[in-house]
């Protein structure tokens, strides 16, 4: 008789216990099973109509941001400024993946906000972000000489996480910093 009172406390203080864990877990630090492997292809339309195609393939043996963005996106306005700088003041090819966006509304933001992106090929049913696992948009991805992932960042870009986590992927960006604070 005493058992059969004692398995729904376990139970109850079982599920307690994880979710305090899950409480613990920071969102933003969505694990990638990209990491350290082959960006997944593609090849989409770019979005200026020119009729080009842009394909990971094209940047191999460089080293390359691909930014998730959208006019839609509320944060993309926050991160935006970032990645004017970084297309100021370095030649790192920084790809803009339009995700689930109208193109005209994509283009009409650009021209109020400043174009950064060296291509800009569209996605717009989410298509290509499903393959590369996109959450949602801002996503960032750094992607190396040999066309592997090897970060990716979930949430908007700010100075902070750019200097810390970006930077040490692209010697220009280090310097950047560095004659900022000398």
């Amino acid at each position: 008789m005493k058992t059969k009172f004692l398995i729904p406390l376990f139970a109850f203080f079982a599920l307690a216990i994880l979710l305090g864990v899950g409480l613990t877990l920071n969102p933003k630090e969505l694990p990638s099973a990209l990491i350290n492997k082959p960006a997944p292809h593609f090849s989409l339309d770019l979005l200026n109509g020119s009729g080009s195609t842009f394909s990971p393939s094209d940047l191999k043996g460089e080293r390359w941001i691909l930014n998730v963005w959208a006019s839609w996106c509320p944060s993309c306005k926050y991160e935006h400024p970032i990645f004017n700088e970084i297309a100021s003041k370095t030649s790192i090819p920084l790809v803009g993946l339009n995700y689930k966006d109208k193109p005209q509304d994509a283009t009409r933001w650009l021209a109020q906000r400043g174009n950064p992106y060296t291509k800009i090929p569209s996605d717009i049913n989410g298509d290509v972000g499903i393959e590369w696992g996109v959450y949602g948009a801002p996503e960032t991805f750094v992607i190396d000489e040999q066309g592997n992932i090897i970060y990716r960042h979930a949430g908007p870009i700010d100075p902070q996480i750019l200097e810390s986590e970006i930077a040490p992927f692209f010697p220009q960006l280090q310097t950047l910093f560095a004659s900022a604070k000398g």
